[in-house]
């Protein structure tokens, strides 16, 4: 019984493996507040009057999935709160957060992840899996899933905000350290349209698991 969280950029593929893992270990899965969000949409018209809005609005979403998954054992995150100070972070180094709301939203999030282990039973996920894509990729699942606000068509200049986004997770991985993990090359294993790759992605789970509980 295990509480995987799914890490990754846009595009990345967090939904769809996260259903397959969950369907693999019959568990419940936890989405990301993204179809009913209504500041999502105002956020990519306006980021820098809709920035520190929309990351509290996912805050407080993302420690309620978390704490709600880790009452549990078996649960599956297509993303999660270790991943939000990064989020925002960009977006305040993009001149989209002043600095007073940096100050407020970084000491809301320490006292929300001093608070994580006392509002469940289990102090960490079990493991983290970070799908790492190339900028290509990202952007043809972008535009493949055709979010009519996330497209370079409505705004050519998220280009450089994707490009960005997607670079700072190498760091932001090799810097995690909340529970074990594993890297999926999400380029090389195309688990969204292949079904070997999806085998192939779901065995090296189910492996990583096997190693963590014995």
């Amino acid at each position: 019984m295990s509480v995987i969280v799914l890490a990754g950029t846009i595009g990345a593929g967090k939904t769809s493996l996260s259903k397959m893992i969950a369907k693999e270990l019959g568990s419940d899965v936890f989405y990301e507040s993204v179809e009913n969000n209504d500041i999502l949409p105002l956020f990519y018209e306006d980021p820098e009057k809709y920035s520190f809005l929309l990351q509290i609005y996912f805050l407080n979403k993302r420690f309620k999935s978390i704490k709600e998954a880790l009452a549990h054992d078996n649960n599956v995150l297509d993303r999660s709160i270790y991943e939000d100070s990064l989020l925002f972070h960009l977006n305040a180094d993009l001149g989209r957060a002043s600095k007073q709301e940096v100050e407020v939203y970084d000491e809301l999030l320490k006292n929300m992840m001093e608070e994580l282990p006392y509002a469940s039973h289990k102090k960490q996920p079990d493991l983290l899996v970070h799908i790492k894509v190339s900028f290509e990729t990202m952007l043809e699942r972008i535009e493949k899933r055709n979010r009519p606000f996330e497209q370079l068509t409505f705004d050519p200049g998220l280009y450089d905000y994707y490009k960005e986004l997607n670079s700072r997770y190498d760091q932001w991985f090799a810097d995690y350290d909340e529970s074990p993990k594993i890297q999926v090359d999400g380029d090389q294993y195309n688990f969204v349209e292949d079904e070997n790759a999806a085998e192939q992605v779901i065995q090296d789970v189910l492996k990583e698991l096997n190693k963590i509980r014995d």
